[in-house]
Formats: structure tokens, sequence, C-alpha cells
């Protein structure tokens, strides 16, 4: 049985395993490089988020998706302290890097294993989703769009439909994809579920409270911005 929590992780009871998909450590460096000047906050506020799960659920394994540093320089970027607080993680449990196309190749001094593909029992972890049968993955950022009273409100989802499973991005400085595109809504046939995280409580929402985004340029890919 799985377990989605409020802050984006998923938690396997069975196998003592927790899941995290998307860190994207060191993207405000990367933005900031290019002249769009974020607050160099991300990677401690993503840290600080993944310590908490570990302390929360005492795991035996933690699975990262993929993604998990921005750009393949994002390890030189690091400050000492990050460089230190991953070390303690990695050293701390079974830890698997998933390879994403962000970052192919984790690298090998800050500890953990790097996989390009992790099989564990009928469950298959992989970055990208294909829609295979006992699939998680990451990749998409999925954002759910719920109908409010007078406004809409964006939030970081969880997306299934009993079969496979797509995370949320964990990275503080990660946007999404609206679950209705059809890059998300392709991979369910039958339909998905929808479960809203608000960084501290999980909820079901009903198809018929999922709105689009407001095209931009005549697309909601539009918002995705990865």
């Amino acid at each position: 049985m799985f377990l989605p929590t409020g802050q984006g992780a998923l938690w396997w009871e069975r196998e003592r395993t927790l899941v995290v998909s998307d860190l994207h450590f060191e993207k405000g460096s990367n933005f900031a490089a290019r002249g769009q000047l974020l607050p160099p906050y991300d990677t401690g506020a993503t840290l600080a988020l993944v310590e908490g799960l570990v302390e929360s659920f005492r795991p035996k394994t933690v699975i990262s998706l993929g993604d998990s540093f921005h750009d393949p320089q994002a390890e030189y970027r690091l400050g000492a302290d990050a460089v230190t607080r991953i070390r303690r993680l990695t050293s701390s449990f079974e830890w698997y890097w998933v390879e994403g196309n962000h970052d192919p190749d984790p690298p090998a001094h800050l500890g953990g294993k790097g996989m390009k593909v992790l099989e564990r029992g009928l469950c298959v972890f992989r970055h990208e989703p294909t829609g295979e049968s006992g699939e998680i993955s990451g990749h998409l950022h999925p954002i759910a769009r719920v109908a409010g009273r007078g406004k809409a409100l964006r939030r970081k989802c969880f997306v299934t439909d009993g079969s496979a499973l797509v995370l949320p991005s964990l990275g503080a400085f990660t946007g999404g994809l609206n679950v209705l595109d059809t890059a998300i809504a392709g991979l369910f046939g039958n339909g998905a579920m929808v479960f809203a995280v608000n960084g501290s409580r999980v909820h079901f929402v009903e198809r018929a409270m999922l709105r689009p985004d407001r095209a931009e340029a005549g697309s909601s890919r539009a918002v995705w911005r990865l």
C-alpha cells in the first residue's frame, strides 16, 4: 500500500521506502547564471523537506525519481552545507538516484546509487512515465487547477489510475503542468484520480472540479516551467 504525503512524497509502508521526485537542486543558481535572479534558497528549502520526511517516516530506502539536480553542473554550485546534508542523507539510507532528463549521471561523490530504471517487486520506478502497469514516475510535475469560490487554486498533485502513478515535483522552485493537458491525461486512457497537496494534507479532487489553465500563446503548456 502506498501513502501520498501532503508534501508531495510517496510512502511505501511494506518496503519502508520513501519516494520523492524532481528535486531540481540548484535550479535557482542555474537561472541566476542566465540573468533571471531567483533567491538562492531553493536547494536548502528542498533539502529541509526531504530531511523532514525521513525524520517522520524513518525509511530503509529512499528513491529519488530523476531530475534531482537541475543540470549536470549543479553539483559544482552546491554550497558546502548542502553537500554535507546530501551526504548525510545518502549515507543514512539505501539511496537511489533514478536517472532524469536533467541529470543522467548523478554525482558519484555525493553517495547513493545511480539507476536508469529501478524495479522492486511488481513496481517500476522511472523518471519519464510510459503508462506501464506498476509504474511510478515523475517528470511531468502535475498540477491541479481546482475550481473554488470566485477563483481557482493551483496545487501540486498525484495522478493515478490505480495501475500507474505520477508524482508531483518536490523541488522548491519547480512549476507544473495541468493534469488536463494531453501529456498527462493521455497516459490514463480510462481516466485518472487526482490527489492535490498543500504542504501538509492530501485532498482527493473530483474531476468536475478540475479546470484547465488559461492558455498562453494558445496552450496550457506555456505554464509548464520546469
